[in-house]
């Protein structure tokens, strides 16, 4: 079963986390999520990292606002796919969150997504997965067609809507 975890660096950061850890669970893949601090708790963020893939965890998704050093220490830590969350957790919108999360060293990749991003942080993830695991391909192509019929359903309503005036 394919297996990813999403650490954030503060128990603050969890409603945005919610919404990648129930698109996860949505989509049938275990998620493991944690708080760990690239700052407070650093010793705990790099065992997590070093150890992540004896867990059976295969890619890991990084949140953290403000400073947003975390995803950059997992991914010193691990040859996982990372994925970046940055976090609008401050008086710059988030701005210093995703250029925090972004602007990694050359040999330190960090595949990032935008700020506040969950959802699409959880869908990368997916897709990541989804080499590997076939069965989440129909699962991805079913989502992305929900979303298809949405808009023209609502689209559609528009256009009904107008035609009435």
């Amino acid at each position: 079963m394919p297996k990813v975890a999403i650490v954030m660096g503060s128990k603050n950061d969890y409603p945005v986390v919610k919404k990648a850890a129930d698109l996860l669970k949505e989509l049938g893949i275990l998620t493991v999520v944690r708080v760990l601090s690239a700052h407070r708790t650093p010793d705990e963020a790099q065992a997590f990292a070093k150890n992540a893939m004896e867990e059976g965890i295969e890619v890991i998704i990084g949140c953290a606002g403000k400073a947003a050093h975390l995803a950059g220490v997992l991914a010193a830590n691990t040859v996982l796919p990372i994925i970046g969350l940055p976090i609008k957790s401050s008086t710059m919108d988030g701005l210093d969150s995703l250029l925090s999360t972004v602007q990694m060293p050359s040999g330190v990749p960090v595949a990032t997504v935008a700020i506040d991003g969950g959802e699409n942080a959880a869908l990368l993830a997916a897709q990541i997965l989804s080499l590997k695991y076939p069965q989440l391909q129909k699962k991805l192509i079913d989502y992305k067609e929900n979303m298809r019929q949405k808009i023209l359903s609502d689209d559609t309503a528009l256009q009904n809507e107008l035609n009435k005036q």
